[in-house]
């Protein structure tokens, strides 16, 4: 899929936008950032996987924005473009046993923790969409609601963890292919349900949600 020449200019325009929104939330003469978010808090099947990314001060990355917000094929792309220019890149993950033994705050919170403990460079300043992190101490953080949509750092965040997460997704389709993960990624679908219903939860399934906890009881899986 080509973009549309609107197309582009609207993307790159909310990019700046984006990128000069961040700048204003920083204290002056702020150096290097990372912006943090996750993907997968909601799903019923998977991990929650969270990004730090630590991009460039200049010129926006063109198509930068929440990543609820573009196409597949549109973070795909920007995704690549996100991998050439960012400075460094940490992941974490929380998989469903975490996330079932800590809940999917806590398990959350791990992984953005984790994400930023695999920079190798050191920012200056932590921006977070909605949540803190503790034991963070040593660098000032400030968590931004809807801060995908509202600074640049956590918006390339955003896509970093959506791409990341949908292709293990992908992966786990292909061991548990009736629950086809490849389409929902684990969310509640009409279709994931009834499946769900039919055969009960797998073992990529989060036992502590109420919709599967429900399955577990009627096929008294444990």
């Amino acid at each position: 899929m080509i973009l549309k020449t609107n197309e582009m200019v609207d993307k790159k325009i909310t990019s700046e936008r984006l990128f000069a929104n961040e700048r204003d939330l920083l204290p002056p003469a702020c150096g290097l950032i990372a912006g943090v978010d996750e993907a997968g808090r909601g799903p019923l099947a998977g991990p929650v996987v969270a990004a730090a990314v630590v991009l460039p001060l200049g010129i926006p990355i063109e198509g930068v924005f929440d990543s609820k917000a573009l196409t597949h094929i549109q973070r795909e792309r920007v995704f690549i473009e996100i991998l050439r220019h960012a400075i460094d890149i940490g992941i974490g993950m929380a998989d469903q046993d975490l996330i079932d033994r800590i809940n999917i705050l806590q398990g959350t919170i791990q992984a953005m923790r984790e994400a930023l403990a695999g920079l190798v460079v050191q920012p200056e300043y932590i921006l977070i969409d909605a949540l803190s992190i503790s034991n963070m101490d040593d660098i000032p953080q400030k968590a931004i609601i809807k801060g995908d949509q509202r600074c640049y750092s956590i918006a390339a965040a955003s896509i970093v963890a959506k791409v990341i997460r949908d292709r293990m997704m992908k992966r786990l389709h292909i061991k548990y292919p009736a629950y086809n993960f490849v389409q929902n990624k684990g969310y509640g679908t009409k279709e994931h349900i009834e499946t769900l219903v039919r055969i009960g939860p797998c073992p990529v399934h989060r036992r502590t949600f109420k919709r599967v906890k429900e399955f577990c009881a009627v096929k008294n899986i444990s």
